[in-house]
């Protein structure tokens, strides 16, 4: 019994996606996605020597034929892909006796003026990681131009691709437009990927652990300040030892666990005695202190009056 055609929900309209004005900003270029379709080429059929201003995707999701570049002939079959690039002469026929589907993609690159990071903004956005995306944005298209003009077969199953943006568009669920894209996008990065098993990524930005332990636990104890909290229960949070934790604190903040837990409390406390009239007894519960008598002891050293002197002080 032959396998069902994996493309076949795409055969309920084959250019769904020709309709639709896709562009989209990647990094520094604007992608527009003139053509993205399935298409089928009875036996005998030729399509006669053609260029294209753009860059064209073709994937051959079954049947076999064959297609002439720079003047030489490849043979094509189920699984194979490849690329021809702005200007290059091809012609593509179908099998004498066997039809030939075709998934094809034409995609014109435009490089924007200005960088996304250029500006007062730049900074921030290279922040949240605009930075990495220019940089894979421009290694995938200088590595597309430079791709060998003949056949590879699709490793990376960049084909599917086709079936989750044809999906994402027939379902019109909130998300399509993101789903569409990132289909486009992982269709470029995986044909390289049929070409260049061996091919790098970029070296992502790594983190420094201490610093991100550190800033996990502080916003953990500002979430959490109310609650009783531990050295050893923060600790075991962020999978580390307590005495990891405990070092962490000194390094980055110069004071240890405890003081820093409780300088956050103070702080709390400081604001209810300003803007509220509450009693220090249900300060003290509401700031995770164990007593008022306590919280009494605590503010004084830490501030040189007592809670209910700084309140007479902020209000006289």
């Amino acid at each position: 019994m032959s396998q069902p055609f994996y493309f076949e929900p795409m055969l309920e309209n084959p250019t769904a996606l020709d309709r639709l004005d896709l562009r989209f900003r990647w990094g520094s270029y604007g992608i527009r996605v003139l053509r993205c379709h399935l298409t089928s080429f009875p036996a005998g059929t030729v399509i006669d020597f053609h260029h294209h201003s753009e860059f064209e995707f073709h994937y051959i999701p079954s049947g076999k034929g064959k297609v002439i570049l720079d003047g030489v002939t490849h043979p094509l079959q189920e699984g194979m892909l490849y690329v021809t690039a702005p200007g290059v002469l091809h012609r593509q026929e179908a099998d004498e006796h066997e039809k030939m589907d075709e998934l094809c993609l034409h995609v014109d690159f435009v490089r924007l003026e200005g960088s996304p990071l250029d500006g007062d903004a730049g900074i921030e956005s290279q922040a949240w990681g605009e930075a990495w995306e220019i940089a894979e944005a421009d290694a995938c298209i200088k590595q597309l131009s430079e791709l060998p003009q003949l056949p590879a077969f699709d490793r990376q199953e960049a084909m599917k691709c086709f079936l989750v943006a044809f999906e994402a568009w027939r379902d019109n669920q909130l998300g399509q437009y993101t789903i569409i894209k990132q289909s486009i996008i992982q269709m470029l990065l995986r044909t390289i990927g049929a070409y260049k098993a061996d091919h790098q990524g970029l070296d992502l930005p790594a983190r420094d652990m201490k610093s991100y332990r550190y800033q996990l636990a502080v916003q953990f104890i500002e979430d959490n300040f109310r609650r009783p909290l531990t050295l050893e229960g923060v600790a075991e949070r962020l999978q580390i030892s307590s005495r990891q934790l405990q070092r962490i604190f000194k390094e980055q903040a110069n004071i240890s666990f405890s003081e820093y837990l409780e300088q956050v409390r103070l702080k709390h406390v400081c604001t209810e005695l300003l803007q509220t009239t509450m009693t220090l007894e249900k300060i003290a519960e509401k700031s995770g202190f164990a007593s008022s008598n306590y919280l009494h002891y605590v503010f004084k050293k830490a501030h040189g009056v007592t809670p209910n002197r700084y309140r007479e002080r902020l209000h006289g």
